[in-house]
């Protein structure tokens, strides 16, 4: 296959991370049993420069900054595999950056979290490195491209 449908791939998958994160993660409810625990230690606020915040202003406010973050990364993505049809292989460098992010974002899902992000990013992770894998350079696909037209014409 060619990197671009790994990015496009990639891409759609970290849409639907963000919309699970979102749906789940920054307005889930607790279970019942523990949801007067966490509300009460939600509840209390203080000063932090100058306004009055609580843990759950904290909580939300990172939640949806990881929500916008990831849909950044899924728009990216999209544009990178818009990209990789004229030149992929000078996006090996920025496919490299995302490809280290989620594996950090994976590492850290499995140490704070549940398995289920950690294999939605190690999904992304392998998309994102299979785009690297068969990126080639413009020039490559020219010579790739008539080498097979020369072959398919001696037969």
């Amino acid at each position: 296959m060619k990197p671009i449908i790994y990015l496009r791939i990639a891409s759609i998958m970290t849409l639907i991370h963000s919309i699970l994160h979102t749906v789940g993660g920054v307005f889930g409810k607790p279970p019942a049993g523990q949801a007067t625990m966490v509300a009460a230690s939600m509840r209390h606020r203080f000063e932090v420069f100058g306004v009055m915040r609580s843990y759950a202003d904290f909580y939300r406010g990172m939640g949806l900054g990881i929500t916008i973050a990831l849909t950044m990364d899924a728009a990216i993505l999209w544009l990178l595999a818009s990209l990789a049809k004229s030149d992929a292989a000078r996006l090996r460098p920025i496919l490299a950056v995302f490809l280290t992010g989620y594996l950090a974002l994976a590492l850290n899902s499995y140490t704070f979290f549940f398995s289920g992000p950690v294999i939605a990013e190690l999904f992304i992770v392998l998309c994102i490195g299979a785009a690297i894998f068969t990126a080639k350079r413009a020039d490559e696909r020219e010579e790739s491209g008539g080498q097979s037209e020369m072959k398919t014409a001696q037969f």
